[in-house]
């Protein structure tokens, strides 16, 4: 059993008189995000994580948003299970704005980097536990018994000396009027009843029936819907424009200049889309009028030639490579990529005289409520952000200096003026070509066997934008010029090699980058797992034995690799033009492993199969955890067969899903997921699943036809997915 310490002073209880027990609280965090322990911000009040209605049903405030990876389910669960509610009772709305909220790490409203479950597993239980023991001593005091003598169950106190019990509904107004306990005990994990079980989402009925609320969805009373036409290159600006036909579509209420285009504004989206498509403009391009993805990636193999600045060094590694047996010189390519979260970018912005109300699907509601106040001249206190549901993030909403559609919103509805909810919509156009990428990337890697085939030697330079630079997270995340998001998967590479170089180039360009699904992980996987595979094989051994023997310190990677093994039953017989390949990868607290197995007939590529096996530590809901692996593996498959941004002239050349398309269900391959038992701390899962799959794919491939793909994605070469 677990005791933790509170303080009266993190504790906030409001509603009283409302027949409501609502408790939230800010704990310090230690062990695994030691640096996040600083002093609890202030609460404010009426922020609360649980309220119980006198009726007994629950409502559990989330901290983070809700974007289809069933943190809602979650986090209701972690509290669930210590409150010892009634889960059939549960529901879940979204946190407000308030400091009480903040992520525990980073200590403002965010969600990402798959912390969601490691950051909040410690906090919601004991948000949970301490509610059901000032409800057991309420009830205590009703009947004037020892509050040991009571004990919570299914939504119920019941004194054990007789069997009575009493609702949590009838106690919830007396409890709030308690002092905080001084210790709680957390649950054992033999006695929890919920955590660890195949649970139901929470939000799957609604999005069922239609019920559920994205920001696409909000409907106001006046609002219009607004649509901007910007330059085909990004950041470039408008020099003259005529709106005359524009203007002249029923239902287009105003057409005017804005900062990055021009904005057309009308009662509903079509008129506004029909609009935007007559009107005539004339650019300035801007700094990105010359953007070339040929000139880029000379660039980038010029800088690659060239070693960088080092970030991990063990050994001389340029000698060691000139004495191996053999040696592998070996460049890999990653283009841009956009994020294409199913619903388009979008929000709600209502200007008023005293204040702004908007409604987001957003991963950042600090720093966009932030961005709001700043732009429209008012207070923090003056902003109220409904966080909606999600149709989709991967990233793209949760721009560190702020949600670039909300800005477009708030300029458009100041420039309208106060008093008219604005509605602004991205289409797909507008979003494959809105920047804000996965950064275009290429790894170099060169390294030597010895005679016996171990590795001697392993040289990585690599090259592509960094994340961070030049947001507010410069300065925890940028040390000495090296981004961690940029190196991560290789700084912490765990195969044994005596000597290694890994560097980097970090050029400058006007077109901002940001974190994608599995973030830095999501290239360094792929040249770190298709290298590996090259020196087994230059070495003339398998694999997977190959791997193993080089992560002897590795026990958690070596696990999920054994697992994938055996669950695509590594080293049978393979009909004629099918092979299989892995790849094992950390990232976000979690340890994947995965077998890829393709068929290959002349250009035609079919993905048959992926084997998945994931170590995540703790498990809350394990069909959570599964269908975060397939989605993750279908997003990176996508990817790895289709997926690039490319530039001529300043200006995406893909336009929309049929020059940027995703896997469609004929080309989906069947998903098997593996979860291993652990009693780690909880990982993350949103992220981990698909960035070792790339590479899986890659050495499946070579291993069905001999051909060794080094450059995404494989359409690139001619293949095509069947």
């Amino acid at each position: 059993m677990t005791t933790t310490r509170l303080s009266r002073r993190a504790f906030l209880k409001t509603g009283a008189a409302g027949g409501l027990l609502c408790l939230s609280f800010a704990l310090q965090e230690s062990g695994r995000f030691a640096q996040a322990a600083e002093a609890a911000p202030a609460i404010p009040s009426p922020n609360a994580f649980i309220r119980i209605e006198r009726d007994g049903s629950v409502t559990i405030v989330s901290n983070k948003s809700e974007m289809g990876q069933g943190i809602y389910t979650s986090l209701a669960m972690l509290i669930a299970e210590e409150l010892e509610c009634d889960w059939n009772r549960v529901k879940v709305v979204s946190a407000p704005l308030g400091a009480i909220y903040g992520h525990t790490v980073f200590h403002i409203q965010l969600t990402g980097g798959s912390t969601s479950t490691i950051s909040s597993y410690d906090q919601y239980r004991k948000i949970g536990a301490a509610a059901r023991d000032m409800l057991i001593a309420a009830a205590a005091q009703r009947w004037r018994v020892p509050a040991t003598q009571c004990r919570a169950e299914n939504g119920l106190v019941f004194n054990n000396a007789n069997a009575a019990s009493l609702g949590f509904g009838e106690l919830s107004e007396a409890a709030a009027k308690l002092p905080v306990p001084d210790t709680i005990a957390l649950k054992p994990r033999h006695r929890w009843k919920l955590l660890g079980t195949r649970v139901h989402r929470l939000d799957g009925p609604e999005k069922l029936d239609g019920r559920a609320q994205f920001a696409i969805d909000v409907r106001l009373p006046g609002m219009l819907t607004a649509l901007i036409l910007r330059c085909p290159s990004y950041g470039g600006k408008p020099k003259h424009f005529n709106a005359d036909a524009a203007r002249a579509v029923p239902g287009v209420k105003a057409v005017f200049a804005v900062s990055n285009g021009v904005a057309v504004l009308a009662d509903g989206f079509w008129p506004a889309k029909k609009a935007r498509d007559l009107l005539q403009a004339e650019w300035e391009p801007g700094p990105n009028g010359g953007l070339d993805s040929t000139t880029l990636r000379d660039e980038y193999r010029a800088l690659a030639a060239r070693p960088g600045q080092v970030y991990r060094r063990a050994g001389d590694a340029e000698a060691a490579l000139k004495g191996a047996a053999k040696k592998l010189d070996a460049w890999y390519e990653v283009p841009y990529l956009a994020h294409s979260p199913m619903e388009p970018l979008n929000c709600v912005v209502w200007l008023k005289p005293d204040g702004i109300e908007i409604w987001s699907g957003t991963q950042s509601q600090t720093i966009d409520a932030g961005l709001a106040a700043g732009m429209a001249g008012l207070k923090p206190e003056q902003v109220t952000l409904h966080t909606t549901l999600l149709g989709g993030g991967f990233g793209r909403r949760a721009v560190p200096v702020g949600s670039d559609w909300l800005r477009e919103a708030v300029e458009v509805a100041k420039r309208h003026g106060q008093g008219v909810p604005i509605k602004l919509v991205w289409t797909r156009d507008d979003d494959l070509a809105g920047a804000y990428y996965r950064p275009m990337w290429l790894d170099r890697v060169r390294g030597g066997i010895d005679a016996r085939g171990k590795p001697v030697a392993w040289l990585q330079t690599g090259v592509g934008q960094s994340i961070i630079a030049g947001t507010p997270f410069e300065s925890a995340l940028v040390k000495d010029g090296i981004d961690a998001t940029s190196v991560e998967g290789t700084v912490g590479m765990a195969y044994a090699v005596p000597a290694l170089q890994l560097d980097l180039h970090t050029p400058k360009s006007a077109l901002p980058v940001l974190w994608w699904r599995s973030v830095g992980h999501s290239h360094s996987a792929f040249s770190k797992e298709c290298f590996i595979d090259e020196l087994a094989l230059l070495a003339r051994q398998d694999p997977v034995a190959y791997r193993l023997a080089l992560l002897s310190g590795a026990p958690r990677e070596q696990g999920v690799l054994r697992e994938a093994a055996r669950m695509a039953g590594w080293g049978r017989k393979l009909p004629k033009g099918h092979g299989l390949g892995v790849a094992v990868h950390p990232s976000f607290g979690s340890y994947i492993g995965q077998v890829v197995e393709v068929s290959v007939k002349g250009k035609q590529l079919k993905v048959e199969h992926v084997w998945c096996a994931v170590d995540c530590g703790v498990v809350i809901n394990p069909d959570q955890v599964a269908a975060q692996m397939q989605g993750g593996i279908v997003f990176a498959l996508s990817a790895a067969l289709f997926g690039e941004i490319t530039f001529k002239d300043g200006a995406v050349e893909q336009k929309n899903f049929d020059s940027y398309p995703l896997v469609r269900m004929f080309q989906a391959p069947k998903v098997d997921v593996s979860i291993l038992a652990s009693e780690e701390a909880p990982g993350g899962t949103g992220e981990p699943g698909g960035a070792p799959t790339a590479a899986a794919l890659a050495n499946a491939i070579h291993a069905a036809s001999g051909k060794r793909l080094r450059a995404l994605p494989l359409s690139r070469h001619g293949y095509v997915a069947v």
